[in-house]
């Protein structure tokens, strides 16, 4: 499918961008539809494409032998996956994978890395937003280690909720568990006490935000830290 016009562009990392340099980076891409559940790339093998999410969001994972996958980060409309090609590496460093589905630009990294060359500005955006990243992992980090897992569970269910475009979306028990890192045992205890405070609905893997601004409350302070990040960016 053809890529949107510059008039178009629901992704805020390229909205950034003269009008010349978007229409050029457009000219490369291809819109596409990102199903949930799919692998976009595995660390340690050669990146073939970027993403620039429009509506779909996905997720960045790491794990250890032995244990559950813990989610690092989610990257929606406000970002890219395949931004370490900025620095001229070409290899995944985490697993991703659609954690919502919807649309996404979407474009080879061989187009990319010669845009890189030709547009300063889009290369200097791309290291800005590798910077933005590494703060908001560091502040992911420590709140993986140090927090519980009820605002823990409001944060991320914020986080998704920022990308998703709607106020319901499909998250299973055990998907919740892979993201936190923690047991299904602990998720459902979680999303319980959410649910019984009216602040979600949850049935079926389909959660439904009842109560924004009192899962804003719930949340622990990394999610407004998370924000407050992305606003200075």
């Amino acid at each position: 499918m053809p890529a949107k016009t510059s008039q178009q562009v629901e992704n805020r990392l390229l909205q950034g961008l003269p009008k010349k340099d978007l229409n050029s980076i457009l000219d490369q891409c291809e819109l596409v539809d990102l199903a949930f559940g799919t692998v976009l790339c595995e660390p340690g093998h050669t990146l073939r494409h970027v993403y620039f999410p429009t509506t779909a969001f996905i997720s960045l994972m790491t794990a250890l032998r032995g244990h559950p996958p813990l989610e690092i980060d989610l990257i929606g409309y406000e970002g890219m996956l395949g931004a370490t090609l900025a620095l001229g590496v070409n290899t995944a460093p985490m697993h991703a994978v659609v954690q919502g589905a919807g649309s996404s630009l979407r474009m080879g990294c061989v187009q990319l890395q010669v845009l890189l060359r030709d547009q300063p500005l889009l290369l200097q955006r791309l290291n800005h937003y590798l910077y933005v990243l590494l703060k908001q992992l560091a502040q992911t980090v420590a709140c993986s280690h140090f927090h519980e897992i009820e605002p823990r569970l409001a944060r991320w269910l914020l986080m998704a909720h920022d990308r998703a475009h709607a106020n319901h979306f499909y998250l299973t028990h055990a998907l919740l568990a892979n993201m936190l890192g923690v047991r299904r045992s602990g998720v459902t205890l979680a999303a319980g006490a959410l649910q019984q405070r009216n602040l979600i609905r949850y049935t079926r893997g389909e959660i439904t935000i009842l109560d924004r601004k009192g899962l804003e409350a719930a949340s622990c302070e990394c999610y407004r830290a998370i924000q407050a990040i992305k606003a200075h960016a």
